[in-house]
């Protein structure tokens, strides 16, 4: 081989090519990969980036040494990240051009997309921008306006330039968040896109061409609108919109709260505890919370009389046990009893459990629990009888008794957590005027910037790795290689039923990924190149990058009660 070539191996075929040095991925993909076939709905895919030695890189890298490349579509979780990516980028032309005096703000993740709203350029006298109400009309300009920019099939192009250039970039274009984080974090050098001439910055690798993003709605939603990508399992066809009332209003009153104590964005936050404010910021936000645990209690004792059971639910990481014990404590205080029954004391024999898809034993299986003898037991709680509440024995997989005698009692209040809490045909023979619901969930608002928000899904991942390594001993790595199955789960027997819920418990702090990037840091380091989780790593390391981390002696600052002192250490509920 001369200098002239290089040697690429690629994974989609499995065969050693050698190249001419200087080709791109994309003039790659048309010879060896036009497109990837999703194995579940058999689609044949748009090649629309690639991981080169399991980092993900545009189309228009050059490789320029021996390496191992991966041409991914949007099937995979980091080509889903490229195309929304770039569809935002679509977006925030659009808004541009027909809307030139104001501004376009991502504001935070939806069930169905990303929630935008359009704010003035000028500034209110408290700091915020004011958001404009969009009319149905100007949702179907602005969507007019992006298919236009998609059939001329435009290139999205990456410049390295000096950060203080891109910061002048960004201020010009109205942009604050994103100028004050690049100040925030201090790099000489950052990436800036451009569509059309028009500047941005999307935080990761974007697709080739507009003239990729075939799939695409806009519904509006509340002030602003959704912005909706295909779905997973028909990527022809855009992601149906579900409208989730209650969801939408507790992430909108997070992102008001971040806004009034000034606190807007990644950046904003960086300055404030480069400026010696993180104790500050961590007691507002443990005292935002008392107050919301507080408000809970006082619904459950407005309606103590007819609500015997409180029920708690959330996906993995949200604080589901923390919120349990302090919303316990607020009902103390008011004078009732709380008592606990753990739900997983009510599975099935082991030999009855239910197996999923695969064959494996499937303990999430709203049939994986004794249904009927979990409700005969409630139904007789509530009628003033006493019960011996059973003890799952998880070594031999059998359910056992020891004595365990419940009855309520005047004050008494039962407090059950559990994935399926939420979920009505739990407890199909219960009378579910008795029951108050609570949904407690991470809902992060608090953005990268205008347009990039930051993910709900991983900032529960970094709590769950962190924890996982501390208490159980699980390795970072595995707990990547398990988060999409546990996703699947949430999706199949939680997210559906969060609407259900009578309150809603948002367990956000605004300084904890500063501090889960001081735990979770060190730990990502440690996964080798070469392992199945390095892609993902590497996306969570380059996401912590942005983000300031805590000092030792302002992590002591977090009280013992903290929801994140379960993932941490150091709780004293």
């Amino acid at each position: 081989m001369d200098n002239k070539e290089i040697a690429i191996y690629c994974k989609n075929d499995g065969k050693n090519h050698r190249i001419e040095l200087g080709g791109s991925l994309r003039d790659l993909s048309k010879k060896w990969c036009r497109s990837v076939t999703d194995p579940k709905s058999g689609q044949k895919l748009d090649v629309i980036a690639a991981l080169v030695d399991n980092k993900l890189k545009e189309l228009n890298y050059r490789p320029m040494l021996f390496h191992q490349v991966e041409f991914i579509g949007f099937n995979h979780p980091d080509g889903r990240r490229c195309y929304l990516r770039s569809l935002c980028f679509v977006l925030q032309n659009a808004v541009r051009e027909l809307y030139p005096e104001k501004v376009l703000v991502v504001d935070h993740s939806l069930p169905s997309g990303l929630y935008c709203e359009i704010h003035e350029k000028t500034r209110m006298e408290d700091g915020r921008s004011k958001v404009c109400f969009v009319t149905d009309e100007e949702i179907d300009a602005i969507k007019a306006k992006m298919k236009e920019i998609i059939a001329k099939d435009l290139p999205f192009t990456k410049v390295k330039m000096n950060s203080e250039e891109a910061e002048a970039i960004f201020l010009a274009n109205n942009q604050p968040m994103k100028a004050e984080l690049q100040r925030s974090i201090g790099a000489f050098i950052c990436s800036v896109y451009f569509l059309d001439g028009k500047a941005d910055t999307m935080h990761g690798p974007l697709i080739p061409s507009t003239g990729f993003l075939k799939t695409f709605d806009i519904t509006g939603v509340g002030q602003g609108f959704c912005l909706q990508g295909p779905m997973m399992t028909d990527f022809t066809k855009v992601m149906p919109m579900k409208r989730q009332t209650k969801i939408a209003t507790t992430l909108k009153e997070y992102s008001n709260w971040c806004s009034i104590i000034g606190i807007e964005s990644v950046g904003t936050l960086n300055s404030a505890i480069k400026a010696g404010r993180a104790v500050e910021i961590i007691n507002l936000a443990e005292a935002q919370h008392e107050r919301a645990y507080a408000r809970i209690a006082d619904k459950i004792y407005e309606n103590r009389g007819a609500k015997r059971i409180v029920m708690i639910a959330g996906p993995s990481s949200s604080g589901k046990t923390s919120s349990s014990l302090r919303i316990a404590l607020q009902c103390k205080v008011l004078g009732l009893r709380p008592k606990v029954i753990e739900l997983d004391n009510y599975f099935v024999n082991r030999d009855m459990t239910p197996r999923d898809e695969d064959g494996k034993l499937d303990f999430e299986s709203l049939r994986a629990m004794d249904l009927e003898f979990l409700n005969m037991q409630l139904n007789e709680l509530l009628e003033g009888k006493e019960v011996e509440i059973p003890k799952y024995d998880f070594k031999s997989g059998c359910r056992t008794f020891v004595g365990n005698k419940l009855h309520l009692e005047d004050k008494d209040i039962l407090i059950m957590e559990g994935i399926h809490a939420l979920n009505p045909e739990m407890t199909p023979a219960v009378d579910d005027s008795k029951i108050f619901r609570v949904y407690a969930s991470a809902l992060t608002s608090l953005n990268i910037d205008e347009n990039v928000n930051l993910s709900t899904s991983d900032n529960r991942l970094l709590r769950r790795m962190v924890r996982d390594n501390r208490v159980r001993g699980i390795s970072p790595e595995k707990t990547i290689l398990l988060w999409d199955s546990v996703r699947r789960g949430e999706s199949r027997n939680i997210f559906p039923f969060q609407e259900n819920a009578d309150a809603l418990f948002n367990s956000a702090l605004i300084f904890e990924l500063p501090m889960l990037k001081y735990y979770a840091e060190p730990l990502l380091r440690r996964i080798s190149p070469c392992s199945p989780a390095y892609t993902e790593t590497v996306r969570l390391l380059k996401f912590l990058d942005y983000i300031v981390a805590l000092q030792p002696d302002e992590i002591a600052a977090i009280p013992p009660t903290s929801i994140m002192r379960e993932f941490i250490g150091g709780q004293t509920l």
